[in-house]
């Protein structure tokens, strides 16, 4: 499987983020001078949230820029269908979207695992703090993967991008009741699935 198999048609051209996909405008001259400003700014201002989004969803390091991507190149084609104040849940939406096409595909066409290795860029921390953040960060996503796919939603969004009930509402398009009952049965779904792995951890590899 390659990432040319998920990846919609899109024109693609640098900018001061990674990569990004930037709008093929054929409307009026109007909508053509101010999309592609609207659009970067989407870009600048959301990028690192829907990186962590995807690969909190599942999605591999690897393919997990090709991902954010494909949700760029969406939102190209669809920016004027976008409500102003809107972006946010509108990328998360389709991010959500994303990440299962990528995880069923991924089922379809396992392929060996790519080390998830992070750069740091402002400060050189040692082997063993590296390793141990690396250890944190795969915990946190071996729980999330565990949880149904709802509570994880919520979590993902009150818990660790620290959004209000109201704005996560506006993301997953459900009422702040809602939100709140799923927010509390995550949790206790999370704390569950901490003590199930403090009680019984996994085994080390590479042990004789």
């Amino acid at each position: 499987m390659t990432s040319r198999e998920l990846q919609p048609s899109c024109s693609l051209a640098a900018s001061g983020s990674p990569l990004v996909a930037v709008p093929d405008l054929r409307a009026g001259r109007a909508e053509a001078k101010v999309a592609p400003d609207r659009f970067r700014s989407i870009v600048d201002e959301h990028y690192d949230f829907l990186w962590r989004t995807v690969r909190y969803l599942g999605v591999p390091e690897g393919p997990a820029e090709d991902a954010v991507q494909q949700v760029l190149c969406i939102v190209a084609r669809r920016l004027h269908d976008i409500a102003p104040g809107t972006e946010r849940s509108f990328l998360f939406s389709t991010a959500i979207r994303v990440a299962s096409e990528w995880r069923r595909a991924i089922r379809r066409h396992p392929t060996t695992p790519v080390e998830d290795v992070d750069v740091f860029v402002s400060h050189a921390p040692t082997p063993e703090e590296l390793l141990d953040a690396r250890r944190a960060r795969e915990v946190l996503r071996e729980i999330l993967r565990a949880m149904p796919v709802k509570l994880r939603i919520v979590f993902i969004l009150c818990e660790i991008e620290e959004l209000t009930f109201a704005e996560a509402a506006e993301c997953v398009g459900v009422p702040m009741g809602t939100v709140a009952s799923r927010l509390r049965r995550a949790r206790e779904k999370f704390k569950t699935l901490v003590r199930r792995r403090v009680r019984f951890p996994a085994p080390a590899s590479g042990g004789r």
